[in-house]
């Protein structure tokens, strides 16, 4: 764990963090210093999806943090008021929600069963809805928090193979930005962020989305999750945050942005999400 430990006495609920984003993003929490609390579907990996919440709670640990592993179904209300009452419990507060567990299907709309659709309103909507509704209570009685949905800017622009998915996805960014208004005399932030390409993932080898010379490290979103949580909340909030161009604005250089490009750089620690079943979590 690094010295400097800015997020010292903070607690943070990372959704769908047992792999992948979600995971590398509950690392450096901790490593800032936070109380971290991992979530998933399962308790258990496979094969196909090494890892759980349970594995990364010992990852937290072995470094010297402190985490929770607190197993949620995110389309669950009581499952999710449940996740929030076990941290509350234990931290006795919660300064810092994730919002990044989703469902991920980039089909056209004849090949996205309604089945489908639904489950990705569930997981990626009404989810981050559930969170924040159980979340912000604590939030606006210690009057502190940082709300982050994972979900890209709100555009017009057609998205052909991906509008169903596209339309959950900026549907957790409308979300952040009602959140945001409604509690600006809170000392309560919400934000939306979003990677400007693609991040290294299962779901980018699953879904054949370019390879290595294309793709970032999870560490991008990471930094830019540190800039945000490190502000004051008033002072960031309603923003549709894409990493890069966020991070230059926080003097990021050209060499530092450079270094999160994967070209030439063997695997190591690979980003587990499960792309083909719909989940990232």
């Amino acid at each position: 764990m690094s010295v400097e430990r800015p997020l010292h006495g903070r607690v943070a609920i990372v959704t769908g963090s047992s792999r992948g984003i979600g995971r590398a993003m509950v690392l450096r929490l901790a490593r800032e210093g936070a109380s971290v609390v991992v979530t998933g579907k399962s308790e258990s990996g496979t094969d196909r999806l090494p890892g759980s919440i349970h594995t990364v709670v010992d990852e937290v640990e072995r470094a010297g943090g402190t985490a929770l592993a607190v197993r949620v179904d995110v389309r669950n209300d009581d499952e999710v008021k449940a996740m929030v009452d076990t941290t509350i419990d234990r931290f006795g507060r919660i300064d810092i929600l994730v919002n990044n567990a989703g469902a991920l299907w980039w089909q056209p709309i004849l090949q996205t069963p309604p089945k489908r659709y639904d489950l990705m309103w569930q997981i990626n909507v009404r989810h981050a809805y559930l969170c924040a509704y159980y979340t912000l209570p604590h939030m606006v009685q210690q009057h502190w928090g940082h709300i982050i949905n994972c979900s890209p800017p709100i555009t017009t622009e057609p998205s052909p193979g991906h509008v169903a998915y596209m339309t959950t996805k900026m549907g957790m960014t409308r979300l952040a930005i009602g959140i945001a208004a409604e509690h600006k005399d809170d000392g309560i932030a919400c934000n939306s962020l979003w990677p400007v390409t693609i991040i290294e993932s299962l779901a980018s080898i699953n879904w054949g989305m370019g390879d290595r010379s294309q793709w970032r490290s999870p560490e991008i979103l990471c930094d830019a999750l540190m800039e945000i949580v490190r502000t004051e909340p008033p002072s960031l909030t309603g923003q549709q945050i894409l990493d890069e161009p966020f991070l230059r604005g926080r003097g990021w250089t050209d060499a530092q942005l450079d270094a999160y490009w994967l070209e030439g750089k063997p695997p190591a620690n690979p980003v587990y999400i499960d792309g083909r079943a719909g989940s990232t979590m």
